[in-house]
């Protein structure tokens, strides 16, 4: 019962196994209780020290560091990590990495609903070859529904008309996947030269969520990214579209939405 009553407290249903100890095991909710605090105090505390974290410091270290380097740096902080994917082209340089280091972290994968058969048949094949501990999350609305209503995918010219659409179908299940999981440590594959706002980030930035965002092939060029895999043979669709982005250069949203 105590082992049941510590478990539930870590999966957030700690009420439930509090009534259950109180009704079966009265002495059993001190103990539970007690190691209860611990536990979110020591959660409180890796939390705290990762909003503490000297960025400075980090990206001055890790400036060189290979990006499995980087990936290990991450996860011995202590606080909670994930990773994330589009599924998009080269997708699979990051999952491999983070893969080869630690598969138990969870990757998170926001599926919009419009990607093309391309992409989800090389996602099941890196899902399945890589055993990634992937966890989709999809809008709450289907796109053949919402094109009926928003009468297909707005242009970024319409700009409030398209911010709504990135926000159901990219910020809104992102949103969720950050509630469940509430990480620390963000590991994402952007770089450097992809975009103007990337630009004015690091290997290591804070994330205006409170989340520390790692980003261990930040400083790597398309030819690196190639070879990467090229050398390890790893699969990409060729066909690829996001509909928040629509065109090359722009942000999706994830990371300056903030």
């Amino acid at each position: 019962m105590l082992a049941k009553c510590q478990a539930n407290w870590r999966n957030g249903s700690g009420a439930e196994s509090v009534r259950a100890a109180i009704t079966i095991y009265p002495i059993v909710i001190c103990l539970c209780c007690f190691d209860s605090l611990k536990f979110r105090v020591s959660y409180t505390h890796k939390a705290h020290s990762a909003l503490q974290l000297n960025i400075d410091s980090a990206n001055a270290e890790l400036r060189n560091a290979s990006p499995e380097a980087i990936v290990r740096w991450a996860l011995a902080q202590g606080g909670r990590t994930i990773a994330t994917t589009s599924m998009g082209r080269n997708a699979a340089v990051m999952l491999h990495l983070v893969s080869q280091v630690d598969p138990s972290v969870p990757t998170i994968w926001v599926d919009t609903g419009y990607n093309l058969r391309d992409t989800y048949v090389v996602a099941e094949r890196l899902i399945r070859d890589l055993k990634l501990n992937i966890h989709v999350y999809s809008p709450q609305m289907t796109s053949e529904r919402r094109n009926a209503i928003m009468g297909g995918i707005p242009t970024v010219d319409e700009e409030a008309r398209h911010a709504e659409f990135t926000r159901q179908v990219k910020l809104e299940p992102f949103d969720r996947a950050l509630a469940d999981f509430q990480p620390d440590f963000w590991l994402t594959g952007i770089r450097r030269e992809e975009t103007e706002h990337r630009k004015t980030l690091d290997v290591v930035s804070h994330d205006a969520r409170g989340i520390v965002k790692v980003a261990p092939i930040f400083y790597w060029s398309d030819a690196q990214v190639d070879a990467y895999m090229a050398q390890h043979g790893l699969p990409t669709c060729k066909h690829y579209f996001d509909p928040t982005k629509v065109m090359d250069g722009r942000e999706c949203g994830l990371h300056t939405a903030a």
